[in-house]
């Protein structure tokens, strides 16, 4: 299992397109990657404050009122060929409520063993809630298929959230029908041979 928390966008990041820096870290065959945040804060965070598009050094006549809808269509064609290739995607929304969010602010704020997990960034975020409630939506609408289905998640109960995460990712794996590989004759007898000398020989 590997995992990929998404920061801001470094400078090599923004040297490339907006799919790069999550492509790049995908885990091989036969692991499981976690992205904590992953490309669609391309169409989350940059979309609330398009300044921010300004810094990926796109040719201009690219960025149109289009773009969102481009990026979405990018989006949807990555993960299609992603799972043409064996790769099983889910994604998560953990809808937290305004009210919640703003108790663990708090918390955070009164207790200095989690003061490092506030920034003040995060209080000035919230005045722009009902324009990433927006650009949630249509990410979700755009983007939901049956291949790379969304899931949304109510967070305001970690322990329902936890519940409902770790049973659709169980119930992906049970879909693959997977199993252990299977012993030759020939590794079967050199497990004995090996199984033999191991009983035959005095414990060190």
């Amino acid at each position: 299992m590997s995992g990929l928390f998404i920061q801001e966008p470094s400078a090599e990041d923004l040297k490339h397109d907006f799919l790069w820096r999550c492509l790049k870290s995908l885990p091989e065959r036969g692991r499981i990657g976690i992205f904590n945040r992953s490309y669609y804060e391309e169409t989350l965070v940059v979309r609330v404050h398009p300044e921010l598009l300004a810094k990926q050094k796109i040719p201009p006549q690219l960025v149109t009122k289009n773009v969102w809808e481009e990026r979405f269509e990018d989006i949807r064609n990555v993960e299609r060929y992603l799972t043409r290739n064996g790769v099983v995607i889910r994604k998560f929304f953990l809808h937290l409520s305004a009210r919640e969010q703003k108790k663990r602010f708090l918390a955070r704020l009164d207790d200095s063993a989690k003061n490092w997990k506030f920034s003040s960034a995060d209080s000035q975020e919230r005045g722009f809630w009902k324009e990433y409630m927006k650009a949630y939506e249509d990410m979700i609408c755009s983007t939901a298929t049956e291949e790379t289905p969304w899931f949304v998640v109510p967070a305001d109960n970690k322990w329902f959230t936890r519940i409902v995460v770790a049973a659709t990712v169980i119930d992906a794996m049970a879909s693959l029908d997977l199993s252990y590989p299977e012993v030759s004759e020939t590794k079967r007898q050199e497990l004995e041979v090996a199984k033999e000398q191991l009983i035959a020989k005095d414990d060190l």
